[in-house]
């Protein structure tokens, strides 16, 4: 048995917040595998503390796709800072245009009414351009909606 899981079967994640990084996904124990770039069609990014997706019928939303075990998703949410995200189930399609299911986590109930970071949103457009995100994606990263 495996220490990230039974079997160590991998599941499709589309990230789309500062979890992009490679690397620190890697500082935090897990083994990120078959980077791919993707979207995610009908959803709008909001930033707060924390970013999260929510409904926005026509919006679009990049980021990256990882393969991770469950017990390395298990690991990752277990962090008091991100222990309310929930997996929700989504289509994300990939630079070659195919489309895959994927896991996504989000919050279940996205806080309105909270400030969103600039700093956040600063780290994450940062890191949305190093990895290759569509330039005018990347600047409406942060920007009123």
């Amino acid at each position: 048995m495996s220490a990230h899981g039974p079997d160590g079967r991998r599941i499709d994640v589309f990230f789309y917040g500062l979890f992009m990084d490679e690397g620190l996904l890697r500082k935090k124990g897990l083994r990120p595998a078959n980077r791919r770039l993707a979207a995610v069609d009908n959803y709008g990014l909001r930033i707060a503390d924390r970013a999260t997706l929510v409904p926005a019928s026509g919006s679009q939303v990049e980021g990256l796709i990882f393969s991770l075990t469950h017990g390395e998703l298990d690991a990752l949410y277990a962090d008091a800072s991100v222990n309310a995200y929930r997996p929700e189930a989504v289509l994300a399609q990939l630079a070659d245009e195919s489309w895959i299911p994927a896991l996504c986590y989000n919050l279940p109930a996205p806080d309105s009414e909270r400030r969103q970071d600039p700093e956040y949103a600063a780290r994450l457009r940062a890191l949305a351009a190093d990895i290759g995100l569509s330039a005018g994606y990347v600047a409406s990263i942060g920007q009123p909606k």
